[in-house]
């Protein structure tokens, strides 16, 4: 299904499917003898959602092995990958607080429970930014669950792509304290010209020593097509399997700034690294890709900026 301006979501479709199933990710990711992360919340945060297909995943239930053809969205590289991108966020906030830094704001934060399993300094407030509906299951599930915030944690249910930042600053985000800001998988869901008004709020919300985790599309224009190509091939295999959700279509493509260029123009200082790097760094081979499906991986990077 096509995108519309103000579209809204849950967690079992359009956009928010796209959260749970990065949850499952997280869920394999936390698995196994040696993990590489460790969520406790994925696997519950999948089953309260409802989605058979990914709960079957995530418990276990169901190989990822046997789902799809292992390509660069296939479920058989899911966990590795969210494995990465996880530890990667999860590091750079726990080496901002280090830091000192005691205000944190993740956007986009779906199912996100960095606010519930990550050791805070006492005195940090964390600000998670959602639309309302997946903020409120999110926060009722937890709940429900028994868990509490490891932070002052200050829930913001406002559509990025409206005044986010007026509703962030009413609910007590202080723009004079450095301020660590996370956007994980989030910049292709946007258009091109709301990608640059978000980095562009970002900035002037940030004052100096402010620290921004991301990631980078090289050639995002054609790399955006090219996900949605892959995602539709992975999806029509998933639903042999019972997946019946459609999520095709969900990211803005044409021209768009590089995100590492916009930064460094833009007052800050960035460094970017390859999702193969980052794997090696923390000791994991991923999973092979042949032919043209490794352009994707080759064209993604993670980046850490830190305003001046």
């Amino acid at each position: 299904m096509a995108r519309t301006d103000d579209d809204t979501w849950d967690l079992s479709n359009s956009v928010g499917a796209t959260a749970t199933g990065v949850a499952v990710g997280r869920a394999l990711a936390s698995r196994g003898p040696n993990p590489l992360i460790s969520d406790p919340f994925a696997e519950p945060l999948v089953r309260a959602v409802g989605v058979n297909f990914f709960t079957r995943l995530a418990s276990g239930e169901l190989d990822p092995a046997h789902v799809d053809d292992n390509g660069d969205f296939g479920m058989q590289r899911m966990g590795a990958m969210m494995g990465v991108r996880t530890r990667f966020f999860d590091e750079f906030f726990l080496a901002a607080a280090d830091a000192g830094i005691r205000q944190a704001v993740i956007l986009a934060s779906g199912l996100d429970a960095r606010a519930y399993r990550l050791p805070w300094p006492a005195g940090t407030t964390v600000f998670e930014i959602d639309q309302a509906k997946v903020i409120e299951f999110k926060t009722s599930t937890l709940t429900e669950l028994g868990a509490a915030p490891t932070a002052d944690r200050r829930a913001v249910p406002v559509d990025l792509r409206h005044d986010w930042p007026a509703a962030l600053r009413a609910a007590g985000y202080d723009p004079a304290q450095p301020t660590a800001w996370s956007a994980e998988g989030l910049l292709p869901f946007l258009p091109p010209d709301a990608q640059d008004r978000l980095l562009d709020n970002i900035s002037a919300l940030s004052p100096a020593g402010s620290q921004l985790a991301t990631e980078n599309l090289q050639g995002a224009g054609d790399a955006v097509q090219t996900m949605a190509d892959r995602m539709r091939e992975v999806t029509d295999q998933w639903r042999d399997h019972g997946f019946d959700i459609e999520m095709t279509d969900l990211w803005y493509a044409g021209d768009r700034n590089d995100v590492v260029e916009y930064l460094d123009t833009h007052g800050w200082a960035t460094t970017a690294t390859s999702v193969p790097e980052l794997a090696g760094a923390y000791g994991l081979s991923l999973p092979a890709v042949t032919g043209d499906r490794t352009a994707t991986l080759a064209s993604l990077h993670y980046v850490t900026a830190i305003r001046n």
